[in-house]
This record gives structure tokens, C-alpha cells and sequence, in this order.
């Protein structure tokens, strides 16, 4: 199990960095060899449901997971999201908060707690650096593009 953390600034308001973090399915074109599906009727909420499918071929694997706590921002109010991973590989959970950042920027916090069934602790380094690689480009890539 390992647990990682990023923190990033845009230049965004918080509404509009929580919406490019929270669009699910644009998760599947900023993470390389990933597609997601999310399986519940919109708009999001505590108990939506997304899968996100990744590898190739038979080398594929769904990290099946929850929106578990939904508070959208509200006014200069922070928001958060908690998602719990249930998939039958990757298991765990994830935090999205936005805050408001220093001149009308959003503040961005992710955390991650990362379960990789079959994986020995062994591989815990190896999977903290490229799981905080892979997923601080996305973050990178999603607070960027519309």
C-alpha cells in the first residue's frame, strides 16, 4: 500500500478547477492507456460510479470506483471529493479538494491511498514515484485543458 500526495496551483477559479478535476471521463485522455466509463446517470454525487480501464488487450484491468463524499465548492468555500476505489486490482481511495489559492487562483490537493492486489510491498517505491508521475501529468494536463 502506499500513500502519495500533490499539490498544485492554477490559474483558475475554484469552480472551474473543480469542474476540469471532476469531469470523469476526461480522466481516460489525460491518463495514457486509460478509458472511463462513468456508469451512473449525471450529474455527479455521493454514489456515483466510474470505471476507468487500463492497460491493452488481455493485459487490461477496471479500477471500478465511488464518489463516496461530494461537496462542490461554494462560493470561496473549499470543495472536496472522496473516492474509494473498489476495483478487484486496484483498491484504496482518492481526496480532490480545491481551495482558493493566492490571487484568485485555485489551490489543488490530491491524495491517494494506492492497493495493488498480487503486488508485493517490495514494489511500494516503485509504485509511489510512478503513481505520483502518472497521475501529477494528469492533473497537470486536466487543470490545463478545457
Amino acid at each position: 500500500m502506499v500513500n502519495f500526495q500533490l499539490e498544485r496551483t492554477a490559474p483558475l477559479s475554484l469552480d472551474e478547477a473543480w469542474r476540469r478535476l471532476t469531469e470523469w471521463r476526461r480522466h481516460g485522455e489525460v491518463v495514457p492507456l486509460t478509458r472511463v466509463t462513468v456508469v451512473t446517470p449525471p450529474p455527479t454525487r455521493e454514489g456515483t460510479v466510474f470505471v476507468a480501464r487500463s492497460g491493452l488487450g488481455p493485459f487490461s484491468f477496471d479500477d471500478r470506483m465511488e464518489v463516496t463524499l461530494w461537496h462542490p465548492p461554494l462560493g470561496d468555500e473549499p470543495a472536496l471529493c472522496r473516492l474509494e476505489k473498489r476495483g478487484r486490482i486496484v483498491r484504496g481511495w482518492a481526496e480532490i479538494e480545491v481551495w482558493p489559492g493566492p490571487g484568485g487562483r485555485a489551490r489543488v490537493v490530491w491524495r491517494e491511498e494506492l492497493r495493488v492486489r498480487f503486488l508485493p510491498s517490495l514494489f511500494d517505491p516503485l509504485l509511489r514515484t510512478t503513481a505520483r508521475s502518472v497521475f501529477g501529468r494528469a492533473v497537470n494536463r486536466l487543470l490545463r485543458t478545457r
